[in-house]
């Protein structure tokens, strides 16, 4: 079931984040030739006016084929569709076209966190707009140190503590006075024993064995209850939420690709398809909001990703462009195809690198 959920959420995303494209080409007078979720080989599609829609076989992507977009516009067929072509129209209106694709993913990510806030987004207490009904509020477990007892345990982010206790003190705390603080000062008096943790997962209440560690068990936590909001206020605090997103994702990728550059970088915070998988089981796990925040985070991850100017994303096309209005004449195409071609394989690399990890982290 998670695989079914991981594929529809894809699909949604990469469709919303191609057809930016797509639409600002095609407003833009430039010919499409095809609309394509997943990679070659092709499974099945449609012809509709001069573009091909097509459901390739691997469903990791997408891709919308433009005319000229890799300089080829040459062939005496086409002779009629220069004028239409990618690269004969002005440099910002190719800017417009690459930037697209981002916007869509940022505009399904505010849409999405819109319709939570509308409904009943889970939200930290301390950063709920002021005057705000903050209902069903508990102490959430919002992270988990790698190799932790925690994490060896079981206990996983999303899980509400609801109570602690140990074989030789009995006495919980009481719920007036359960906050990070009162936990933090219950775990360091009992760092070395087997404490019990009471939680509800989802629905479901369970109880988890864990022992500290240099009296820490490895978790953060904060106080988070649903904030439900009426139309106008859920779209503004929707969309602060988004651009929030956007600016920690940047700052972590900058952190994720400096730790690598100066060789300090690790695979074990970066996720893949099959790890994906697993985060959207548990969030489905969670409830249909909490799937739906996911998802709009992915987003996110995805609209800033493809920022990024490495060849083959959109920031790397978007950089060709700069460099060509700033010398003034086209770079070679035969120079962007090999650099895209090579930065396309990369990326497929570290794909399967990070997909490998995924998997060992199963066993």
């Amino acid at each position: 079931m998670s695989i079914i959920i991981f594929i529809i959420i894809l699909f949604v995303l990469v469709v919303s984040h191609e057809f930016g494209h797509f639409i600002v080409a095609k407003k833009s007078g430039m010919r499409v030739d095809e609309f394509s979720f997943g990679f070659p080989p092709k499974l099945f599609g449609i012809k509709k006016g001069e573009t091909s829609y097509n459901f390739n076989l691997l469903p990791l992507g997408g891709y919308v084929k433009i005319f000229g977009e890799n300089g080829d516009d040459g062939s005496e067929a086409d002779t009629v569709d220069k004028d239409r072509s990618f690269k004969n129209k002005p440099l910002y209106k190719q800017a417009l076209v690459l930037v697209a694709g981002v916007v869509m993913n940022f505009l399904v990510a505010w849409l999405l966190l819109s319709i939570g806030f509308m409904s009943g987004l889970p939200t930290s207490v301390s950063s709920a707009p002021k005057g705000a009904v903050v209902s069903n509020q508990a102490l959430t477990i919002t992270s988990i140190a790698s190799k932790s007892p925690a994490e060896k345990a079981g206990l996983k982010v999303g899980d509400r503590l609801s109570s602690l206790d140990t074989k030789t003190d009995s006495t919980k705390i009481p719920s007036s006075d359960f906050g990070a603080e009162s936990v933090k000062t219950f775990v360091k008096a009992h760092s070395g024993e087997e404490i019990n943790v009471s939680i509800i997962r989802g629905k479901e209440p369970m109880s988890i064995n864990v022992v500290p560690e240099n009296t820490m068990i490895g978790i953060s936590m904060d106080t988070i209850g649903n904030l439900k909001l009426p139309i106008h206020k859920a779209i503004w605090e929707g969309l602060k939420l988004s651009w929030n997103l956007v600016v920690e994702t940047i700052s972590g990728f900058y952190h994720l690709i400096y730790s690598g550059l100066t060789g300090h970088g690790s695979l074990s915070g970066l996720s893949g398809p099959v790890g994906i998988v697993g985060v959207v089981g548990d969030a489905a796990k969670f409830g249909f909001i909490y799937l739906l925040s996911f998802t709009a985070l992915i987003s996110i991850n995805l609209a800033v990703l493809n920022l990024i100017p490495f060849p083959a994303l959109d920031g790397g096309q978007l950089l060709f462009v700069l460099i060509e209005k700033i010398k003034g004449s086209r770079i070679n195409p035969k120079i962007t195809n090999i650099v895209n071609t090579a930065g396309f394989l990369l990326l497929m690399l570290l794909m399967l690198i990070i997909t490998y990890h995924d998997v060992v982290k199963l066993f």
